[in-house]
């Protein structure tokens, strides 16, 4: 069995039909998410805090994700596999092509997510210009929270939505093949979204999206502490875990999930 391509991901944005997307990080869940039809597997550094049990995704590891990669990679047959690149991993283009590297030989990635706006433009340009995809992240960019305030919602002023929308077009001419959009009001989502050729993966930014993606833990309602308010517990109401994840992705395709 072939995995997923990027062309068949923008292919589902052409013709109107929803991409889901949920973290991984070992083989067993992997293995459950592929079989239930779940185009793409995130490698979320986000396994620092549901797995690892910091209170931030910072002091995730290279060696972390490309462990965890790994593991994924072999549970899995189908799903497009991204892995994010961890905090300081790519401060300047030639760490990140270092990282990237790393990622998708050791790790076995076909993909690399990184976090930030237009100052990530040359490092993308220098990424895909030797063959490794990027997918993008704007918005709530979890690696910056300290600086940010806190996990808020970004993009509510008129200056912050046209700097997100900027920043957006930026990201897509230098080469990244897809957009994760975290915690962005719905409008503003909706409005990049059908302004971009490729992909927008929302979280907390509303049901315009092209496709959704939620941390695995936060679907099954298993995340110590208080959930994102954006997520949902769908192990609550199917009471097994292939249920919920079979759930998950009929809701996001049906467009029913995120509701308003």
């Amino acid at each position: 069995m072939s995995r997923i391509t990027l062309t068949q991901l923008r292919n589902l944005k052409a013709k109107g039909k929803k991409i889901s997307c949920l973290t991984a990080y070992d083989a067993s869940f992997a293995h459950f998410l592929d079989q239930a039809g779940v185009e793409i597997l995130l490698v979320g550094d986000s396994l620092g805090m549901v797995i690892q049990g910091h209170d931030s995704t910072l002091p995730v590891t290279v060696e972390d994700m490309i462990y965890h990669c790994q593991l994924v990679q072999r549970g899995s047959q189908r799903a497009l596999l991204v892995v994010d690149m961890p905090f300081m991993s790519y401060a300047t283009p030639n760490q990140a092509l270092e990282t990237a590297a790393r990622l998708m030989r050791e790790g076995q990635a076909q993909m690399v997510k990184l976090e930030g706006g237009a100052w990530l433009v040359d490092t993308v340009q220098l990424l895909t210009e030797r063959g490794i995809p990027v997918c993008a992240h704007l918005g709530l960019t979890p690696q910056s929270v300290h600086q940010l305030g806190g996990y808020r919602i970004q993009g509510r002023t008129e200056t912050e939505a046209e700097q997100l929308q900027d920043d957006a077009l930026a990201l897509q001419t230098a080469g990244a093949s897809l957009l994760v959009l975290e915690c962005v009001p719905s409008d503003l989502a909706a409005k990049i979204t059908a302004s971009l050729k490729i992909p927008v993966i929302g979280i907390g930014a509303g049901a315009a999206c092209d496709g959704q993606v939620l941390v695995l833990y936060d679907m099954l309602g298993i995340t110590p502490g208080k959930s994102p308010s954006f997520s949902k517990d769908f192990l609550q109401e199917t009471g097994s875990i292939p249920a919920a994840i079979d759930a998950f992705v009929s809701a996001v395709k049906k467009g029913t999930f995120p509701e308003e």
